[in-house]
């Protein structure tokens, strides 16, 4: 879709929500759910590389990830049930056992050593992972998303009770539509706006599927909560080495990103990161221990 047309979809969403709750007549296509799962066959996170470390470790069997920081440690426990894909990448990147694309060639060594957190937002989240530091770099691939909507409950939530989800239906109503600029919105718009209160009662995980995300039904995902450790991307399928550490709570983020690890401490350097703005934190190290039983 046009990306000129969706930034003005606040304007189309004012159209929307002006309309009369009357219940119209239409061509049901958004009572139908679509929704249909993915294959998806767990596999094993494998550590290929023994590293060390002096920073206390919780007493849980899990694999942990450390990061040596200018603005101190941070451990994460990976879950490795939950994205075992995900953690896998991660730890590849993170121990140079992974190749991966730079804009000077192929390389393979620890990734994220030396990068820094490039964005950071109050009340929100830090992020890092990228070779460019302006949140265009990434290794050169892409991986999939690896989550469970039924476990997030977004099959029992409905979209009218989920404001934060507003901008996927508008999304998913202006596509069916085949919608591209504000004069055939004109042109459809009673019909348009039939479908948009039809679409009211569909369950989240039926719009997010309609946008283009897919949804396993075998892992344990997690919600993104403040601490969660979760993937960046750019849409539906676009991980590679982006990551962010929620300082707080972030509903409107589930189904969206994948969550495979968690903030286990060091929520005060976080909070530093975070205070010190964009680019002012540099990951000195990432180790991986492996305290599995």
């Amino acid at each position: 879709m046009n990306s000129k047309f969706l930034n003005k979809v606040s304007f189309f969403a004012f159209l929307f929500l002006a309309v009369s709750q009357t219940i119209f007549c239409s061509d049901q296509r958004f009572k139908k759910i679509t929704y249909e799962p993915v294959s998806y066959s767990p596999s094993k996170v494998i550590v290929k590389r023994v590293d060390q470390t002096t920073v206390k470790l919780p007493e849980k069997p899990a694999i942990y990830a450390v990061f040596s920081t200018t603005a101190g440690d941070l451990v994460l426990e990976l879950y490795d049930t939950a994205a075992p894909k995900t953690v896998q990448n991660f730890i590849d990147l993170a121990q140079g056992e992974k190749e991966f694309q730079t804009d000077k060639g192929s390389e393979r060594r620890p990734f994220y050593d030396g990068l820094k957190f490039h964005r950071v937002i109050e009340n929100f989240m830090a992020q890092g992972g990228c070779p460019r530091g302006d949140g265009t770099g990434g290794p050169g691939y892409q991986t999939e998303d690896e989550i469970n909507g039924k476990a997030l409950g977004l099959d029992k939530l409905k979209i009218k009770d989920a404001p934060q989800y507003q901008a996927q239906l508008q999304r998913a109503v202006l596509a069916e539509f085949k919608i591209q600029s504000r004069a055939e919105f004109e042109e459809k718009r009673t019909e348009v706006e039939k479908a948009y209160q039809e679409a009211m009662e569909l369950p989240v995980l039926e719009v997010l599927h309609r946008v283009g995300y897919r949804y396993n039904e075998a892992l344990p995902s997690k919600k993104a909560l403040r601490g969660s450790l979760a993937m960046a991307n750019a849409g539906p399928n676009t991980n590679g080495s982006q990551f962010f550490i929620n300082q707080v709570d972030t509903p409107h983020l589930d189904g969206l990103h994948t969550v495979f690890g968690f903030l286990v401490s060091g929520f005060d350097v976080l909070d530093r990161i975070i205070e010190k703005g964009n680019l002012q934190t540099t990951i000195r190290k990432v180790v991986i221990i492996d305290k599995r039983q």
